[in-house]
């Protein structure tokens, strides 16, 4: 079976744009969970979400280094994340396909829960106020959930497969499992892997707040996200993009690549619970699979990046899970959404970078504002408040969806 690494990371988050500077808040705790400064909130009870830092300082995304003005104008805002994510991760690869033999070899997978939400919402109001012919001819393109994996693929001169998922929350997860495979049956050699979302508009934060599934811990926006704390009163809803360059490992180890790790395992699974709550086996299914597909024993697991959404519900039938298959000792587990927010469809692509930083740099981030922990949850360790050292030869990492979708993944150092 042909082994696949990783030897590409890209990311921009509410912790910052570059893998750099995610991993400086990551490491030392920092949240970027904020006050919504991108429109007025009064007319919704939640006022705090996830907003990538702007601007042309390290660390700050700057979109003009991106796109154009004109091809900011003509793409959503899911696609320059996107954008933004896979170009660091092509220049981490120190890889360009020249050659024809090459591009068709070098493909992508890159999803979206909700695709370009900005431009149908501005679509649908240009409509109304304007009529039906005044719509962009740009809408249908900019809507579309393969639209950042078709504009990767052209900058970037990819020609292999080149595919798009979209499964709520675990669509990270699934993107890069399935590039996975495509690797290991042959269809490519490289393939680019992520997943991005754009959900900051008045209209998404509406409807999951009626929902009931965000925080509104609008006082203390850093202490909102608290996954397995009892105080803890839903998600917090942010925006971001991850990318991952996947290898076939001879053509890394032949071009002498950097080797973040390799996946060794991937599991999925579906609920046929509810549409939004989790429930049943599934999660605990598709963590089985992951350590299956790896031949792999729980004790073999040094650290789980969970889930871990800070919802009430969510949170439990996780950790339940976990201890179900992991038992209460010599595992660790945390939730980096306690500094990021939840990420949507972005949340399993921007863990996985996480999960392989962690790996790299035998640092597990902590669990911010795990003050009051859920009392089945005591004597297990989730790593509160401050970052511990371990060294971690294997990451699990877990993501589960609205629909009850659930995607696993398993990295191994190399």
């Amino acid at each position: 079976m042909r082994r696949v690494v990783v030897t590409g990371l890209g990311v921009v988050s509410p912790l910052g744009s570059g893998v750099r500077a995610n991993w400086d808040a990551l490491s030392n705790g920092r949240s970027g969970v904020r006050t919504i400064a991108r429109f007025d909130p009064a007319a919704i009870p939640v006022h705090i979400d996830g907003e990538i830092p702007e601007g042309v300082e390290p660390g700050q995304l700057d979109l003009n280094s991106v796109a154009s003005p004109k091809e900011q104008r003509h793409f959503d805002r899911v696609a320059l994340l996107g954008l933004a994510a896979s170009d660091e991760a092509m220049k981490d690869c120190g890889y360009k396909p020249e050659t024809e033999e090459e591009k068709a070899s070098f493909g992508v997978v890159f999803g979206s829960g909700q695709g370009g939400a900005t431009s149908f919402r501005d679509g649908c109001y240009t409509m109304e106020a304007s009529g039906p012919m005044r719509v962009s001819p740009f809408f249908i393109p900019s809507i579309l959930i393969n639209q950042t994996a078709g504009l990767i693929s052209i900058r970037h001169g990819l020609e292999g497969p080149n595919q798009a998922c979209s499964t709520a929350c675990a669509t990270g997860n699934h993107a890069i499992g399935d590039a996975m495979r495509l690797i290991r049956e042959g269809y490519a050699d490289m393939m680019l892997a992520g997943s991005a979302e754009a959900p900051l508009l008045l209209e998404c934060l509406a409807g999951f707040a009626q929902l009931r599934a965000l925080s509104t811990h609008n006082d203390e926006p850093g202490k909102a996200s608290r996954p397995w704390d009892k105080a803890r009163d839903g998600f917090v809803m942010g925006e971001g993009a991850g990318a991952v360059i996947l290898e076939e490992y001879e053509h890394a180890k032949k071009r002498g690549a950097k080797i973040y790790g390799e996946i060794v395992g991937y599991g999925l699974s579906g609920d046929a619970h509810h549409i939004t709550a989790p429930g049943g086996t599934g999660a605990e299914r598709a963590i089985k699979m992951a350590l299956d597909r790896a031949e792999m024993n729980p004790d073999e697991v040094d650290y789980i990046n969970a889930h871990g959404t800070s919802t009430p519900q969510g949170d439990l039938t996780e950790f339940r899970a976990v201890k179900q298959i992991f038992g209460m000792e010599n595992i660790a587990m945390s939730s980096t959404k306690s500094m990021t927010g939840h990420l949507l469809g972005a949340a399993g692509s921007v863990e996985a970078v996480f999960s392989l930083l962690s790996m790299q740099n035998n640092v597990m981030p902590p669990t911010l504002n795990l003050d009051n922990p859920e009392e089945e949850t005591k004597g297990f360790n989730l790593v509160p408040h401050v970052a511990q050292e371990k060294n971690i030869g294997v990451v699990l990492s877990n993501s589960f969806g609205f629909g009850g979708t659930n995607a696993c993944l398993i990295f191994k150092k190399v």
